[in-house]
C-alpha cells in the first residue's frame, strides 16, 4: 500500500493508525505548491481531486477520503481495537465522532487557514463557531481519557486538527488565528497523544518535531 500525505495536514491522523499498528506501507509526500510528489510524480494525474491523504492499495484500487480510509485501515487489525465492530453501536457512536469531526472542526478550519480570502466572515463567523466546537470538545472531555472512551482512529483525526491552532501547551503547524489555551481537558488528552509512540514517530517522520 501507499499513503500519499502532505506533513501536518490531516493526513497525519492516517499516518498516526499506521504506525500504530505497524502497517508495512510505502509513505509518499506531495508538495503542496505544487502537487508534485517526492517520487516526481504529477500527483493530479493520481488523484485529479488533488486532496490528500490518498491510500493505493496493492491492487490499485483508491481511497480518498480520511475518515474512511482510517476505518479501513483500522480493520485491518480488529484486534487493535482502534474501531469497534460493525453492526455495534459503538461503531456507530464512533462513526458519530469522525463525522463531526469532518464537518464541524476539518471544515471549520479552512476560513481560518485562508483568512485573506475569507476576510470578516472568517474572524466574525467562522472562528467563533470552531472555537465554540472545541469548547464542546473540551466539556466532552472531562473524566475521559481520549474521545470514545479509549484510544481510536478518532483520536488521531482530532490530534492532526488540533495541531492547525495555538495554544501554550502545543506546537502548532499551521498557526490558524485560534487559540485553546483555556480548553484544560484537552490539554490533558493532547499530552496524553503526545506519549504514544505512534504519534511522536509519526511527526518525525513529516519532520513536525
Amino acid at each position: 500500500m501507499k499513503l500519499y500525505y502532505i506533513p501536518g495536514a490531516c493526513s497525519l491522523s492516517s499516518h498516526i493508525i499506521i504506525n500504530e499498528l505497524k502497517l508495512p506501507i510505502e509513505l509518499v509526500k506531495v508538495e503542496h505548491s505544487t502537487q508534485i510528489t517526492e517520487l516526481g510524480e504529477d500527483y493530479l494525474l493520481i488523484n485529479p481531486l488533488g486532496y490528500i491523504p490518498l491510500l493505493v492499495l496493492d491492487d490499485g484500487s483508491q481511497l480518498t477520503e480520511g475518515s474512511v480510509i482510517n476505518q479501513f485501515l483500522a480493520d485491518l487489525r480488529p484486534e487493535s481495537e482502534l474501531i469497534p465492530p460493525h453492526a455495534l453501536f459503538e461503531r456507530y457512536k464512533l462513526q458519530e465522532t469522525l463525522s463531526f469531526l469532518s464537518t464541524e472542526i476539518h471544515k471549520g478550519f479552512i476560513p481560518l487557514l485562508y483568512s485573506k480570502l475569507s476576510g470578516r466572515y472568517g474572524t466574525d463567523t467562522a472562528k467563533p463557531k470552531l472555537l465554540a466546537r472545541f469548547e464542546w470538545l473540551d466539556k466532552e472531555m472531562a473524566g475521559k481519557d481520549y474521545l470514545n472512551g479509549r484510544f481510536s482512529i478518532t483520536d488521531a483525526y482530532l490530534f492532526a486538527l488540533i495541531k492547525w491552532g495555538q495554544a501554550s501547551w502545543l506546537k502548532s503547524t499551521y498557526n490558524a488565528d485560534i487559540n485553546f489555551d483555556r480548553l484544560t481537558n484537552l490539554k490533558g488528552w493532547y499530552e496524553r497523544m503526545m506519549t504514544k509512540e505512534s504519534v511522536r514517530k509519526s511527526l518525525s517522520e513529516e519532520g513536525l518535531e
